[in-house]
């Protein structure tokens, strides 16, 4: 901590926007570059095998840990809110679900006031980012950092649960990260040959071999530095020794959705109120900062299954052993893969214009920290709608940088959520009907079949209902004159100079799907940005939207 730390551009944060904003920053050999990073190291099978997702994602040493206050809407239930604090960061503990985000997410960014991030401006960074494997051809990139790959689908609920849709009237999508997002399909992983395929295994760690990049990690980012409004570099902690680390021309703030905003406010930019109530002075005043929360809720909806070939045989010491030693000797078997092999993007309702609703299918009766849900076979679909209403926030508890941030999501707190989860269960029963699954499918555990009416239905959602992990928009991008924006367009944030955040935190709305992949395009699109670079080409693709939309629900 003794040594000098100066660099062109300062990241904080070792995420999926940080890592490609890393390799992008320093790729040409004319910057240099400082990653600073809270965590430490990601090695080792926890992380790097597949199928033991749910197992870092409860550590204390690679999770930040925090929860959510008290949900109104929930029955005051608290939710977990995991964020990787370890290199990759949270690509380094989530389950590895690759989507891109329907195109519609994107131009509805553009109209809330981030021009230049359309569908047509996004599309050709994800293809600059992408190795896809078995994507639909001319609509995914071919040599990328990060690879894409698909399930081996051996077990044959994942295509039965594929057929089940195609009986129930919905279409079959070759590829839901290429011109058809809507429909029943193959889903998509960042794994490439058996191994997790983070941000920090595709960007950090071959961008880490250039002489002008350097990762310092196990540090704690405690507030930016200013000369007058000017970012000017970094001050951290390790142990009770702080430092700051310089950035000649830019800091960028690539921390995730809650520790962004939470470091903004500590530097004394956010809602002058608050922050004159914790002792902070106040830079610039920006209210828009840590407001905006969004996020993804799920419920399981799960089956006893008539035949033993669902994964809660595996869930025992001894398999979980077998399964570790053949992923770690062969890279193979059941540890290569996260479990999650088909899934389906559908609309709710006629009227709605592109899909609001997502399914993961996951041939197991389990829960999110592995521990299984019955004692007997079974399997589960995970499902939920895509765009909440409901609007929370991350505040600060206290001027201190050791504190967590106040967490609230203010879930469910639209009567349209609970009308679009409903839905959700019911259309859900409804596949599961379906003459494909009735081989497999033996009884409903749960919600279970009494529970028929909209009471108990919502009764069903408020007590199990559980976060996607899919924090996102606390530093939303718009317009310089959105008096709500943090940031505009190029990601800088309004009122100074020098700084930027770049990470989920600047979405306008939250996309479809599942956030790695948006997040690691944010990162590409904004090197460009920070270097001055004419961006990429617009795309002129056209993506497919059902054409009977306006009355049809499928």
């Amino acid at each position: 901590m003794s040594e000098a730390l100066e660099a062109d551009f300062v990241i904080v944060g070792a995420g999926s926007a940080g890592c490609a904003l890393a390799y992008r920053l320093s790729e040409d050999g004319r910057h240099s570059v400082i990653v600073l990073e809270q965590g430490g190291t990601d090695f080792g099978p926890l992380i790097q095998m597949p199928a033991a997702f749910s197992i870092p994602m409860n550590m204390a040493r690679y999770d930040w840990g925090y929860q959510t206050e008290p949900e109104p809407h929930l029955g005051g239930r608290r939710l977990a809110v995991p964020r990787g604090k370890v290199i990759g960061g949270s690509s380094s503990i989530n389950g590895m679900v690759y989507v891109r985000g329907h195109a519609r997410d994107f131009d509805t960014w553009e109209e809330m006031g981030a021009d230049g991030w359309g569908f047509r401006h996004v599309l050709p960074y994800y293809k600059r980012m992408e190795t896809s494997h078995g994507g639909e051809a001319g609509w995914r990139g071919t040599d990328g950092p990060l690879n894409v790959t698909r399930g081996s689908l051996q077990n044959p609920l994942y295509q039965a649960f594929i057929e089940a849709g195609r009986e129930a009237g919905y279409p079959v999508t070759e590829d839901y990260n290429g011109r058809a997002q809507e429909g029943f399909g193959v889903m998509e992983m960042t794994v490439w040959r058996g191994r997790r395929w983070s941000a920090a295994n595709a960007y950090l760690r071959p961008a880490l071999k250039r002489g002008n990049l350097r990762l310092v990690s196990g540090v704690n980012a405690e507030r930016i530095v200013f000369e007058g409004t000017r970012a000017t570099g970094i001050e951290i902690r390790r142990g009770n020794r702080t430092q700051v680390v310089k950035a000649r021309r830019e800091v960028i703030v690539a921390a995730s959705s809650i520790n962004s905003p939470k470091l903004l406010m500590l530097s004394g930019i956010g809602s002058a109120a608050d922050l004159s109530a914790h002792g902070i002075d106040v830079l610039a005043d920006r209210p828009g900062v840590g407001a905006n929360l969004q996020d993804h809720l799920e419920v399981y909806v799960q089956y006893g299954s008539r035949q033993p070939i669902t994964l809660n045989s595996q869930l025992g010491l001894f398999s979980k052993a077998w399964i570790g030693a053949n992923w770690l000797f062969l890279k193979r078997g059941l540890g290569v893969s996260n479990q999650f092999e088909s899934c389906a993007f559908i609309r709710s309702a006629a009227g709605v214009d592109y899909p609001d609703i997502q399914y993961h299918f996951l041939p197991a009766a389990v829960r999110y920290d592995g521990r299984a849900a019955v004692d007997r076979h079974g399997f589960q679909v995970h499902v939920g709608p895509m765009r909440s209403r409901s609007r929370g926030s991350v505040t600060l508890r206290s001027g201190k940088p050791s504190e967590p941030p106040k967490i609230v999501f203010n879930y469910m707190s639209e009567q349209q959520d609970w009308e679009e989860f409903r839905a959700a269960v019911r259309l859900t029963r409804e596949i599961m009907a379906q003459a494909a699954m009735e081989p497999f499918v033996d009884d409903e555990i749960k919600p279970g079949a009494q529970a028929t009416g909209d009471d108990a239905i919502d009764a069903f959602i408020r007590e199990h209902v559980e976060s996607a992990y899919h924090p996102c928009g606390t530093c939303r991008m718009g317009s310089a004159d959105d008096a709500g924006a943090v940031v505009d367009p190029e990601c800088r944030v309004i009122g100074v100079q020098g700084l930027r955040v770049v990470d989920s935190s600047i979405f306008p709305q939250i996309t479809n799907g599942n956030l790695n992949g948006p997040s690691i395009m944010v990162g590409e699109k904004a090197a460009d940005l920070i270097l001055g670079k004419d961006p990429l080409p617009a795309s002129n693709q056209e993506p497919w939207i059902n054409p009977d939309w306006r009355t049809s629900q499928r």
